[in-house]
């Protein structure tokens, strides 16, 4: 792996407007939001609004990727996806809530998730996931993916290839009938094979209105992810693999989440809504 100095904090540059004809979700300057009571089922309306949401979010994330680059900043890549999320009329669902200070996460090498944009320098070698989440029409859609900055060593590139390849996985896995925790089940079983850890502390979770609804998809075979898939669910699937221990430890900041051993660690995820013969990825560009 390579042998690059680990991440310290760097400086957040000012918080991004958001014009104001753009709604913005409920939690918006408040210290969390309203729990949401309504339905994991969502109806057709509720679908064709997340399809505009989930496709918005997948091109701000891909317009951004394409300025990763050493030398370049998370906060540039902050700015292209908030600009673009603005210019197509959704709110960045990260900016604001419970606090969060920017428009996507940008979590680089040992930065398990919810790594905060700042003035840090990407370097030759890196690899850097971004997380983007657009509102639009009243619901979010939400996708991240991890990418490679400059020349990668083998056993990172190996990492986020299998990472990308146990989304994939779990996704087929989706069917109405079968319980959440085939998903983890998947991802897990696919993980071993390569002596990867699997995250289990922060995980996929259901979507629509809400930005976080309840329903949690774990990504390990949890006895208690008992809850049957049924047609019209939506959530994510969001598998975090590390190259040593699922433990980790938090930044001051209480965001920004490194595995214990600073081994470094890739994630991917799309939103999905369940069909009556397996699942629809509803983040795509």
């Amino acid at each position: 792996m390579s042998g690059q100095s680990l991440l310290v904090p760097g400086e957040l540059s000012p918080t991004r407007s958001v014009p104001g004809s753009i709604r913005r979700p409920e939690y918006v300057g408040k210290p969390a939001p309203t729990p949401y009571t309504g339905p994991e089922v969502q109806d057709a309306d509720t679908i064709e609004r997340m399809r505009i949401a989930g496709r918005i979010a997948a091109q701000a994330m891909e317009e951004a990727a394409k300025h990763i680059a050493p030398g370049a900043t998370t906060d540039e890549l902050d700015r292209v996806a908030h600009e673009y999320m603005c210019d197509h009329g959704a709110y960045p669902s990260t900016l604001g809530y419970r606090g969060f200070p920017k428009s996507l996460c940008s979590s680089v090498n040992e930065v398990i998730c919810h790594g905060i944009p700042d003035s840090t320098v990407l370097r030759d070698g890196d690899i850097v996931n971004l997380d983007v989440t657009a509102y639009i029409h009243g619901v979010h859609g939400d996708n991240n993916a991890t990418y490679l900055c400059g020349d990668v060593d083998e056993e990172s590139r190996l990492l986020v290839e299998r990472t990308r390849e146990s989304l994939n996985r779990a996704i087929k896995a989706v069917k109405p009938g079968r319980q959440i925790n085939v998903i983890g089940r998947v991802i897990e079983s696919y993980a071993k094979r390569f002596g990867y850890g699997v995250v289990r502390d922060f995980t996929g979770h259901g979507i629509n209105s809400s930005f976080h609804s309840g329903l949690i998809i774990p990504h390990y075979d949890s006895p208690h992810a008992t809850t049957v898939i049924q047609p019209g669910m939506t959530f994510t699937i969001e598998p975090m693999l590390t190259l040593g221990t699922h433990e980790y430890d938090m930044w001051d900041d209480g965001w920004t989440v490194v595995t214990k051993d600073r081994k470094r660690t890739a994630q991917f995820e799309h939103t999905l809504v369940v069909t009556d013969t397996g699942a629809e990825i509803l983040t795509l560009p």
